[in-house]
This record gives C-alpha cells, sequence and structure tokens, in this order.
C-alpha cells in the first residue's frame, strides 16, 4: 500500500506517496543472529565462553578437549547421590579452615577446557591452593579434588574427562556410578585406583580426614557416612594438614 507523507522544506509544504510492502522480513541473513552451543561443536575456551554466557540460565553445557558436550536431564537419583555427597564435602571444609567446597562452579582449565564439576574441593588461593579466581569469579585452573556424579555421562566422566583432569593438573578425583552402584577414587598422579580400606571406607590423601564409607554414601545412609567422616575429621592426619594450611596462609 501508499501512505502519503508531508514534509516540510525550505518553508514550502510537498507531499510524497510512500510504497509499503506486506511481504514479511527475510531475517535469515539477519546480523542479530544468536549463536548456539551443540553437541559436537568445536572451538577454543574463550569462544565457548563467549557464547555460554549468553545461553538461557537452565542450559548447561561443558568444552572438554575443545569439544561441546551438552548436559542431559538430571534424575531423582543423581540428584540425591549429588546432595549427600555434597554434604560431606560441605562438613569437611567447616573443620578444614583452608578448603572450600564448591557445587556447579564454572571451572577454567585451559584453553580447550572449560567444564562445571558436580562439586570440588579446592585449597585456597591464599594458602598455595593451585586454583585461583577470575575477576568475573569464576575458578581458573585445576581443584585439588573433582568429584563428578555419572549415569547418562558415565563413559565421559570416567574416560575423557578423567583424562583432561589429569591433564590440567586435578590430584584426585571421585566418580559416583548410579548403574552399577560404584565408587572411584582416582590418584590422578599415578593413574591409580584408590582401594577402601578393611571396613569399606575411602580415604583421601590430598584431604586428610576426608573419609568416604562407600555403602554408607550408596545406600544414602547419612549417620554412617557422618560418623566416619568424623572419625576422619578427629585423625591426627587432619589435625596436621591444618595446621600446615594455617601456616601457608598469607
Amino acid at each position: 500500500m501508499e501512505l502519503p507523507i508531508r514534509i516540510r522544506y525550505d518553508g514550502c509544504d510537498y507531499t510524497m506517496d510512500f510504497a509499503m510492502s506486506n511481504a514479511p522480513l527475510d531475517d535469515s541473513n539477519s546480523s542479530f543472529d544468536v549463536p548456539e552451543l551443540h553437541n559436537g561443536d568445536r572451538m577454543t575456551q574463550r569462544e565457548f565462553h563467549s557464547i555460554y554466557e549468553r545461553m538461557p540460565a537452565n542450559f548447561r553445557a561443558e568444552l572438554i578437549g575443545g569439544t561441546v558436550f551438552v548436559s542431559s536431564p538430571l534424575r531423582q537419583p543423581h540428584g540425591q547421590k549429588h546432595l549427600r555427597l555434597g554434604s560431606i564435602f560441605d562438613a569437611y571444609q567447616a573443620f578444614t579452615p583452608g578448603v572450600e567446597a564448591c557445587d556447579n562452579t564454572t571451572v577454567i582449565l585451559g584453553d580447550a577446557d572449560e567444564v562445571q564439576p558436580d562439586l570440588f574441593l579446592r585449597i585456597l588461593p591464599e594458602c598455595n591452593g593451585q586454583s585461583a579466581n577470575t575477576y568475573e569469579e569464576y575458578v581458573t585452573g585445576a581443584p585439588e579434588l573433582v568429584a563428578e556424579i555419572a549415569h547418562s555421562s558415565k563413559a565421559i566422566d570416567l574416560h575423557q574427562k578423567r583424562k583432561r583432569y589429569a591433564k590440567a593438573g586435578v590430584l584426585e578425583y571421585i566418580v559416583v556410578c548410579l548403574q552399577p552402584p560404584q565408587i572411584f577414587l582416582y590418584n590422578m598422579k599415578t593413574a591409580q585406583l584408590l582401594k577402601t580400606d578393611d571396613n569399606g571406607v575411602l580415604k583421601s590423601v590430598i584431604f586428610p580426614g576426608l573419609w568416604l564409607h562407600v555403602d554408607a554414601l550408596l545406600q544414602m545412609n547419612y549417620q554412617l557416612s557422618m560418623d566416619v567422616l568424623k572419625q576422619g575429621i578427629a585423625s591426627t592426619e587432619h589435625e596436621i594438614f591444618v595446621c600446615e594450611l594455617a601456616e601457608s596462609r598469607r
């Protein structure tokens, strides 16, 4: 259709007909297209981070070895085990000044890796920990211990992600597998699995006093899990570790 447009120029009025089209706008080449992340995309950490920050709040993905992995929805068993292991980590940090536990926090491991572990424990930077914080309050560098709850992500967590964590400098790695129910604790320097003691307890080497009763965690026995952790926190090795952290604080 045509619309009359009146303009005034140099003291005189002019009328012009302006044609308008009813055809829809073609925005296929629009410069306002927002990039997205898809499984299998290849990119650098900087590219990934730039796009990820513009994704919806409930979207979750990781960059592992330069490849994008978009997370699947999480089922109830994952949430249960995640919360229980997180409660153990939280109790441990409460009795271990200089250690910090984090949940679902972005960690920048290097030029090809940006991950969001289910949980991690780290020694704080001011206590000579090996990770740091960016000015945007992300974590950069490898936390000393990382934990993942694995079901649909089991193959990635036990293989590709474990290798990337080891390469970045993670010292211990816990994987809680839901099917079949198992818990793995890796010494990442030696690539060896740590074994339970005669009481079915896994004991961290990097974080003395962090004792995990495997069956209690898998069977959601809160009382036993916490009783065993209390024994670890009361141990001589934990007391020595706390003193070492205090002496290293700057």
